[in-house]
C-alpha cells in the first residue's frame, strides 16, 4: 500500500512539474493557439460579438467576475478584424485580451526599423541595411511574433505601436 502511495504521489508531483506555464514563449516551443480571430459584428461597453472564419457568430463579455476589463489593444470598431484570447469560466466567454489587426496592419517606422505589416502573414522590410528584417507575422497566444521575435503589444494606436520582449520596449510611430 505505501508503494501505490508513493507511485501515485510522484505522478502528481510529474503532472504538477508539467502544468507550470511557459514563461519565455518562443514561436517553436508554441504547439497550440488560443486565439480566435473574427470580424467585430457588435460592440457594446462590456460585451464583444465577432464573426468567425467559418462563419459562426461568437459572443465575449468584455468584463470578467472581479470586474477586470479586458485588455484592448487598438481598440474595438465594427467590421474590424479582431484576434481574441479568451477563457471561459460559469457566465461563458470572457475576453481577457483583443489585439485589432486591422489596426496592426500598416507601415511602421523607429530609428533603426521600418516595416509594413501586411494582410496574410506578410511583412515587408523597407531598410536594405536591416540584418534580420522581419518577413512574417502572426499573434500567438496573444502574443505578436514577428519573424523568430515574439513580443508582447503594450500599446497599439492609431499612430503609436510599443512592443517588449524579454529584454527591451520597442516604439514605432505609423509611417503615412
Amino acid at each position: 500500500m505505501t508503494l501505490v502511495t508513493l507511485v501515485a504521489l510522484g505522478a502528481c508531483k510529474k503532472k504538477q512539474d508539467n502544468d507550470r506555464p511557459v514563461l519565455s514563449m518562443q514561436p517553436e516551443q508554441v504547439s497550440s493557439d488560443s486565439t480566435v480571430y473574427g470580424k467585430c459584428v457588435d460592440a457594446a461597453m462590456h460585451s464583444l460579438a465577432i464573426v468567425n472564419d467559418k462563419g459562426d457568430t461568437l459572443f465575449y463579455s468584455l468584463v470578467d467576475a472581479n470586474d477586470q476589463q479586458t485588455d484592448v489593444k487598438g481598440g474595438i470598431f465594427l467590421g474590424d478584424k479582431l484576434a481574441v484570447i479568451a477563457q471561459e469560466n460559469e457566465d461563458g466567454a470572457v475576453a481577457k485580451k483583443v489585439i485589432n489587426l486591422t489596426t496592426l496592419l500598416g507601415k511602421w517606422t523607429s530609428i533603426d526599423r521600418n516595416f509594413d505589416i501586411k494582410e496574410g502573414g506578410v511583412v515587408e522590410s523597407h531598410v536594405t541595411a536591416e540584418s534580420r528584417p522581419y518577413t512574417d507575422w502572426k499573434i500567438v497566444n496573444g502574443r505578436l511574433v514577428l519573424s523568430a521575435d515574439t513580443f508582447e503589444v503594450l500599446d497599439l494606436g492609431p499612430d503609436s505601436l510599443y512592443l517588449e520582449n524579454d529584454t527591451v520596449i520597442y516604439a514605432f510611430k505609423r509611417q503615412v
